[in-house]
């Protein structure tokens, strides 16, 4: 595993939602936060069986424990109506699963996208997830960690800022890329071979939680309108 900081990385707040393994642990549950304080959702990109976005997560929350400035909200859809599309528009348990993620990312200053990369591309259900929500997007900035083989899910990330950019998000220009990545490679939470995956995705989170504050208060002092 190489980990690389992209041209182009606190504390989790809530459980995740879904029916799987919770991707990453909940210490920062009610913990106020401060006018400096960002809370950034992290969303988990896959959905299939066997996936490694869990653990990636699970890593990346972990290294970040003891960053009083930001809290984690770990959005997890895997196993919703989001995902299976059980029922149509009009299907309660479709909204409901709707409405609670649409929740979750209104209240969150910015994003973390944990996403592999398939077929030279991302997940069609991440895709499905940010084609369900509009506003919730808007004027806020959107940090990535992907992983992958031999390019470390690098398409899949340019790819997405597209995609964010049609939804008038920002897209910073460092990420987390984790090349070629299996789950031997986290041990105890961690990434047992290379601690420079941790020295990015501290970095990138910085760069994040700088916009985060920046477009909070843009937001404030005036509304975005697209």
């Amino acid at each position: 595993m190489t980990p690389t900081t992209q041209p182009t990385t606190s504390r989790p707040t809530t459980s995740t939602t879904g029916t799987e393994t919770a991707a990453a642990p909940t210490p920062d549950a009610g913990r106020p936060a401060s006018a400096e304080t960002v809370t950034l959702a992290v969303l988990i990109g896959s959905v299939r069986s066997g996936r490694l976005g869990p653990t990636v997560t699970r890593w990346f929350t972990e290294e970040l424990a003891g960053q009083d400035d930001v809290l984690l909200d770990v959005v997890d859809h895997a196993g919703t109506a989001l995902d299976t599309g059980a029922g149509g528009p009009s299907d309660p348990a479709a909204e409901d699963a709707n409405r609670a993620i649409g929740r979750r990312l209104a209240a969150a200053d910015g994003f973390v996208v944990v996403t592999p990369e398939y077929n030279h591309s991302y997940p069609a259900a991440l895709k499905q997830l940010i084609d369900s929500y509009r506003q919730e997007w808007y004027a806020k900035p959107v940090g990535f960690v992907s992983y992958g083989g031999q390019g470390g899910g690098l398409r899949a990330v340019e790819h997405l800022r597209g995609v964010f950019a049609e939804q008038h998000a920002v897209c910073i220009r460092d990420g987390v890329s984790l090349h070629g990545v299996g789950p031997a490679d986290f041990v105890g939470g961690g990434v047992a071979t290379d601690p420079r995956a941790g020295a990015s995705a501290r970095h990138m989170v910085g760069q994040l939680t700088w916009w985060a504050l920046a477009l909070r208060d843009a937001r404030a002092v005036r509304p975005y309108q697209p």
